[in-house]
């Protein structure tokens, strides 16, 4: 009865909440993109539309809160961890949730946090809770189809005969991608993908398109069988020092957000052609604590070969000096990359699993069928991986006691360099949550798919302590904070001596329903950088200051219309080169009628900056698994409008334009992908079929 009266007291503020637009990308999972890019400063080789289409499978599958454990809640990606261990403390101590509105009862959830989730979220199993035959499964369920295009509308130097025409294909991009699922425990489909200057149906693709992936994925269908993978899969281990293809959470303004939790094994239906395994895979279940998963994988890669393989010299082995990540095969240099060597893959997990956490020992062997070479050998990379094969163990763990949650692993590689992380999150309070990340990666420490919480990907060579803390003074307010402070204690590309930084970030959010978000946040990053000297090769190391002040609110004007604008200010500056400063402001309109099946989102965004240093990365409304962020430099403006129209039942149609105009250039891009011009305009079209 008192569960009852409690859920019945939280229902009012329910009725508060505004209409959700179910395809709207929640602002947490649009802002680790930002944040991920601004860590990475746009190099990362994550594939986003991974988070986006989990995020879309959940909407239409809804995670069982009372069944789901600490993966399957952190892959939601839209709660803390500290959230997830409160959620679960609360159902071992009070039960099983009667009703989502109960949420309110858990000492960390806030109204904003239970609005993000409620679209993804559900507290009974639906047809989870009955047992079907696979076959039964792959007939009944449901289908999805899409189809996308997308092209730049001026015409790039890579396709013109002036300049020898090195991209081979049209510059059309296609996309088709079918799947079927039945709930969330069976998924099959394909997808196929034809990048901008590939070829199709022609040269070198002659089967169609350039890339092809397809997958079937049963999970939690037993008590022994927790999860089968055949085709192309994702796997992660522990904190990722041997393994984490998933999204690992980095640096951000979710500033709790650092420890790695997901489920070992996942689908894999995205075009990242890299960043996935082709084989088979199980996870299986030995009574209530023991888990024991395998893998087995066997793919093609690029790379770049170094020494011909000929019969004539066979004691010669084949050399190449980097893996392909790209997944672009326009030039006749690129499409002789493709699929150049092989990769074999063997490892597995054997996990104990209590009420209060988890112990596991993980291994994998990865076998290359070339020798990943330096093509250049230089002081920061002699102790790069340098062999044809890697080899990793490590142990990790995760142990909840009252409101502390000690978590870690620790990895050892072929080269017998030892690798560690380690975190503690603690709820010091209702109000107070603090988080603690200590890491130590050696120079000489090697994993091919290495992914753990750092500075720099990869896992090694970085040495740094992370701390973090969220306030909630008051029920509106919210403060995040975080400090960082590494060090590399060998010498990285273009920096020729052992370098150091430090780094803060500070967020104020105020809320006020629905109806109102506003935030002001500060982020300061300084770190060494390698300067080349006058009159010799290598550099010296200087400190490069970098800082940003965003102000971003977000006002709901009534039931269709919202707003939204942000003010970005920063500057880059060292004691070498010249301090470069600038400015972006934007306005986004969001229209999405109830009683007409039109919504448009548009954006005009004006910036100025002195150059490529001082940059401003913002998350853009896009066609649906899609997503666009480009960096805002030099002096210029930026517009784009898409349309989404759903009246036809079961078909969505949606159309996307878009605009930059750079004013003190005469020419965008870079190499072949340069335009001549001020002006590049991208179009896309993209059509849903669910049946």
């Amino acid at each position: 009865m008192t569960r009852l009266i409690l859920t019945l007291a939280c229902l009012f503020p329910f009725f508060l909440i505004a209409q959700v637009d179910t395809l709207e990308q929640p602002e947490r999972a649009t802002q680790l993109i930002e944040d991920y890019l601004l860590n990475t400063e746009g190099d990362g080789d994550f594939d986003f539309n991974t988070l986006l289409e989990d995020l879309e499978f959940y909407r239409e599958h809804p995670l069982n809160l009372n069944e789901a454990d600490e993966a399957e809640l952190h892959n939601l990606r839209l709660l803390s961890d500290i959230q997830i261990i409160d959620l679960i403390s609360y159902r071992k101590e009070a039960g099983d949730l009667i009703a989502l509105y109960e949420l309110q009862a858990i000492p960390s959830f806030d109204l904003n946090t239970i609005r993000a989730i409620l679209p993804y979220v559900a507290v009974d199993g639906g047809l989870d809770d009955y047992q079907l035959s696979i076959p039964r499964m792959m007939v009944e369920g449901s289908n999805e189809l899409y189809i996308r295009w997308f092209r730049i509308a001026e015409q790039q130097r890579g396709y013109l005969d002036d300049f020898g025409r090195r991209y081979l294909g049209s510059p059309d991009q296609l996309y088709v991608r079918f799947r079927h699922s039945y709930s969330n425990k069976l998924s099959f489909g394909f997808t196929a993908e034809k990048d901008r200057g590939e070829e199709f149906f022609t040269g070198s693709n002659k089967q169609g398109f350039d890339y092809y992936s397809a997958h079937l994925f049963l999970q939690n269908y037993n008590k022994h069988i927790k999860s089968v993978a055949l085709g192309d899969y994702n796997v992660s281990f522990g904190q990722g020092l041997i393994l984490y293809s998933g999204f690992g959470y980095g640096k951000s303004s979710l500033v709790m957000n650092v420890k790695r939790t997901t489920p070992t094994l996942r689908r894999y239906s995205s075009v990242n052609e890299a960043q996935f395994f082709r084989g088979g895979a199980f996870t299986l279940a030995f009574g209530d604590h023991l888990e024991v998963t395998a893998l087995a994988s066997f793919r093609k890669r690029d790379a770049n070969i170094l020494e011909a393989d000929t019969s004539e010299l066979d004691d010669i082995p084949l050399e190449v000096s980097s893996l392909g990540i790209s997944g672009l095969h326009r030039t006749e240099n690129e499409i002789e990359d493709e699929n150049a060597i092989d990769q074999q893959s063997f490892g597995g997990q054997i996990k104990w699993k209590g009420e209060r956490g988890h112990i596991a020992f993980n291994s994998l062997y990865e076998k290359l069928g070339a020798t990943l070479s330096q093509y250049r050998p230089q002081p920061y990379n002699q102790f790069y991986i340098n062999s044809d094969y890697t080899f990793n163990s490590s142990i990790d763990y995760s142990f909840i006691y009252q409101n502390y949650n000690f978590f870690g692993e620790t990895a050892i590689s072929h080269t017998g360099a030892i690798a560690t992380v380690n975190g503690l999150l603690m709820g010091l309070d209702r109000n107070v949550d603090l988080a603690i990340l200590f890491r130590h990666y050696p120079r000489d420490y090697q994993a091919l798919n290495a992914n753990p919480f750092g500075e720099i990907r990869g896992g090694n060579n970085e040495t740094g302590l992370y701390i973090g803390i969220e306030l909630r003074p008051f029920p509106k307010w919210k403060f995040s904070a975080f400090f960082d402070a590494w060090r590399h204690p060998w010498l990285r590309f273009d920096v020729d001596s052992p370098s150091r930084g430090h780094e803060y970030r500070a967020r104020l959010t105020y809320n006020l329903k629905r109806n109102l978000n506003v935030y002001a946040e500060v982020r300061n990053e300084t770190k060494e950088i390698g300067v080349l000297k006058i009159d010799g090769n290598n550099s010296f190391t200087v400190p490069r200051e970098r800082f940003q002040f965003r102000f971003h609110i977000s006002k709901k004007v009534s039931k269709v219309l919202e707003l939204r604008s942000r003010m970005d200010i920063g500057f880059t500056d060292n004691e070498i080169n010249d301090r470069q400063e600038g400015i972006s402001i934007y306005q986004d309109i969001l229209y999405r009628p109830l009683s007409f099946p039109l919504s448009v989102t548009a954006r005009f965004a004006i910036y100025d900056t002195d150059g490529y240093q001082t940059r401003f990365y913002s998350y853009e409304n896009n066609l649906l698994y899609t997503f666009s962020i480009p960096a805002y430099y030099n002096r210029g403006t930026r517009a784009y409008i898409n349309i989404r129209y759903h009246g036809i039942r079961n078909l969505m149609i949606e159309g996307r334009v878009a605009q930059t105009y750079w004013a003190n250039q005469d020419r965008v891009g870079s190499f072949f992908d340069q335009i001549d011009g001020q002006v590049r305009t991208e179009l896309g079209a993209q059509l849903r079929y669910k049946f």
